[in-house]
């Protein structure tokens, strides 16, 4: 029917009804136009315009009960726009304001129940009137719909309307320009009769939305870190200042070590540390600042029941017992104050507060369990980040036990090293005594992190301590370290399935350095690891050169070769690990000027180093090794060539003798050196080949060497009763503390090593 009702209204001025042709006029269906207000509806009106006026006209009339039907119509009934107007001013769900051309208030509703207008209101500015915090800004929306005939849909803005209750309220603000000849058919230049304004108060709805959305950006900040200070960071920063004007939050000192809490409430006496705050108040302790709830405030009552909490803050009653805090929240205007323990399993880890300040809106008691759902989103948080640092403290002692705890007193070489802290470390060193006063110096890097770095730190380190026993040139150590490490991945890969490092590939690097002090050279080999840094004594730096085997656990295996550079007396080796090595190849980099005084006490080197190292995350776990070289003084050795035959054993013991009396050790110790000595020489004259020659060393221990021409290696033998012979290496064995045999191009070294009483060594 031509004539049928576009929509129909009940009395409170809510569309109940809806019709084909009002879905093709206003552009809304009939599930979306149901349940909302005319005014809204109205002002979505498509109708042609005559000639860009206005929109064309509807017919307003009464059906049964208190429902009203609005249709079209083809010119304008003055009666049924009254009747209109009656029904928004009088039984409309919505405060409609009518005002005149100055923006002044004419004729106002009053939808609630047993409350009327105050009559101030009519003749005053719109903006004025209704108690707007930015009357200036509400007034410049209002001129606009009434100068473009444009309506305004549903602005907010703050207000603190008179003789309403509850202080700061948000009002969704709806403007139509009013106009005489507001037909279709009328000539849209009709004067202007004033502006329809409809004010709904959405105080609660945005705070729903406010609420809604703080608690979506604490649950989407928490988890993105698992560090405790910057999960509480994140806390306070999704919550500050779009939900609260300051926040802060105190987590259990032991939580940030990665310590079990015990659980339950928050005794008395345990310690909070500070670990974030943000906002508008100066916090009356700074951030790191470690000390117990102070007893008698709202702080401790919500750490000891586990419950969120809102503490007005106009009248504090408990200002006596923390007034510093007091005189804080006084001097900033602080009012409203949310609190929420933060626990996880009925174990306190931690308390978050809220506080507004100002003109901001007080918290309300539906804040509550929003608070309480944001406190228990961020404890799990906290708490995984408290496990993850447990995991990492026990790795980061680990490691640090597999490590060289002093600097080892060396014959030739003076260490010390640095290891800038961090929980991802996977870089490690070592410094190892070999035969012959000579000193190897390792370097390397694991590609895994915490607890599995460290054990495979453990292993590498094994692995080559007893490779290094045996007197193996560098390249020849990386060839059996390849190997070894070989075989750990392929046990590796022997792991179940569903063991996460089944599917973890075993990487390193490793480099291994054998300082001389009698030669004054340095052979190396590296296994994927940057080249070490060399310091001359005049100050003159550069990169070794020096080939770079492949890493291990690589796929790929190609020979590893070694080289070997001069070090003379007094040069510095600076061996890096992990993102520190990076900084120690520029030319002209920071480091580079500070390693470029060798003269320095190597301890104020590695501490001028981490000075002008940048503060990185990169850099954490870094290590750095420096070695400074010296030579043996004459007085502390001695060499000799002797004769390739029979006399050779009588010759080195009378040598031998005459030196160990020069250097005072007494008659055992001389006797049985002399012993030593005479063995190892009649096995080279009677199984080796010349040039024979003796070496006497006097360092921590007595070392005894002998060299020969034969790379036939000896072997320990045990004689019978009746044998004359086979009990040479034997002797030695039980008359040394430690021997073994090293080999160099042209000829073998067999050596024993004495360890000398204290007063001696």
């Amino acid at each position: 029917m031509a004539d049928a009702p576009l929509m129909v209204v009940d009395g409170g001025g809510v569309v109940t009804g809806w019709s084909r042709a009002a879905e093709q006029r206003f552009g809304l269906s009939t599930a979306d136009a149901t349940g909302r207000s005319v005014t809204e509806v109205l002002a979505r009106d498509r109708a042609p315009r005559a000639g860009g006026g206005d929109a064309g006209a509807l017919r307003v009339e009464p059906l049964a009960g208190q429902e009203w039907a609005i249709r079209a119509a083809g010119e304008d009934h003055d009666a049924i726009g009254q009747a209109l107007l009656d029904v928004m001013f009088t039984q409309a769900h919505v405060q409609v304001h009518l005002l005149d051309p100055e923006l002044r208030v004419l004729r106002v509703s009053d939808p609630s129940p047993g409350r009327t207008v105050d009559e101030r209101m009519r003749g005053r500015p719109f903006g004025e009137a209704c108690g707007f915090e930015e009357p200036e800004r509400v007034h410049a929306f209002v001129r606009e719909v009434m100068d473009t005939g444009v309506p305004g849909i549903e602005r907010l803005f703050h207000a603190h309307p008179l003789g309403v209750p509850g202080g700061r309220r948000t009002l969704s603000v709806t403007a139509f320009r009013l106009q005489e000849g507001q037909s279709a058919r009328q000539s849209a230049h009709g004067t202007v009769l004033g502006v329809a304004v409809s004010v709904v108060d959405v105080s609660e709805r945005v705070r729903r939305r406010r609420r809604d959305a703080a608690l979506a950006a604490v649950r989407e900040s928490m988890g993105r870190s698992l560090d405790v200070e910057a999960t509480c960071r994140d806390l306070v920063d999704a919550l500050v200042p779009e939900y609260a004007d300051a926040g802060v939050v105190e987590v259990v000192d032991a939580v940030l070590r990665g310590e079990t809490v015990r659980p339950g409430p928050l005794d008395r006496d345990v310690p909070l540390r500070r670990a974030a705050f943000g906002g508008r108040l100066d916090p009356a302790h700074p951030v790191g600042d470690v000390r117990p709830v102070v007893h008698g405030t709202p702080y401790q009552r919500a750490l000891s029941d586990l419950r969120a909490r809102v503490v007005p803050l106009d009248d504090v009653a408990w200002s006596e017992a923390d007034p510093e805090r007091t005189r804080i929240l006084r001097e900033f205007d602080a009012h409203s104050l949310l609190l929420a323990p933060m626990s996880l399993r009925g174990t306190a880890l931690g308390l978050l507060s809220l506080y507004r300040c100002g003109d901001a809106e007080a918290f309300t008691e539906e804040d509550i369990p929003v608070a309480a759902a944001m406190a228990s989103r961020a404890a799990l948080g906290i708490d995984n980040a408290r496990r993850y640092v447990h995991e990492f403290t026990v790795a980061s002692t680990l490691q640090r036990r597999l490590l060289p705890q002093l600097p080892e007193d060396q014959p030739a070489v003076e260490t010390h090293h640095l290891l800038l802290p961090g929980r991802a470390s996977g870089s490690w060193f070592d410094t190892i005594s070999l035969s012959g006063a000579r000193t190897a110096l390792v370097i390397g890097e694991v590609s895994e992190r915490g607890l599995q770095a460290a054990t495979t730190m453990g292993q590498l380190r094994t692995v080559v301590h007893a490779l290094a026993a045996l007197d193996l040139e560098p390249d020849e150590l990386l060839a059996r370290l390849y190997d070894t490490v070989a075989r750990l991945a392929r046990e590796r890969a022997q792991l179940p399935a569903s063991d996460p490092l089944h599917r973890q590939a075993l990487a390193a690097t490793c480099a291994y350095a054998v300082y001389d002090p009698f030669t004054e050279t340095c052979a190396m080999a590296s296994a994927g690891h940057p080249a070490p840094l060399v310091v001359d004594p005049d100050g003159t730096t550069g990169v070794a050169d020096l080939p770079i085997g492949p890493p291990l656990g690589s796929t790929t295996r190609e020979p590893v070769a070694a080289a070997t550079f001069p070090l003379r007396q007094g040069s510095v080796l600076a061996l890096a690990g992990g993102a520190l090595s990076e900084h120690l190849a520029p030319p002209s980099g920071a480091l580079r000027q500070v390693l470029a005084h060798p003269d320095r006490p190597l301890r104020e080197l590695c501490d001028e180093v981490a000075y002008a190292l940048p503060d990185s995350a990169e850099l954490h776990g870094s290590v750095l090794l420096l070695a400074r070289t010296r030579t043996m003084p004459a007085e502390r050795y001695a060499a000799w060539e002797l004769p390739y035959d029979t006399s050779a054993p009588a010759t080195a013991r009378r040598l031998t003798s005459k030196r160990l009396a020069d250097w005072n050790l007494d008659d055992d110790t001389g006797e049985a050196t002399e012993l030593i000595v005479s063995e190892m020489v009649t096995n080279a004259v009677r199984y080796g080949r010349p040039p024979l020659k003796l070496r006497l060393i006097l360092d921590r221990g007595l070392t005894c060497e002998i060299r020969d021409g034969s790379t036939i290696a000896p072997h320990m033998k045990y004689a019978g009763a009746v044998d004359e012979g086979g009990r040479g290496l034997f002797i030695v064995s039980q008359l040394a503390t430690v021997w073994g045999t090293r080999f160099a191009p042209g000829g073998k070294t067999v050596w024993s090593e004495q360890t000398l009483p204290p007063d001696e060594a």
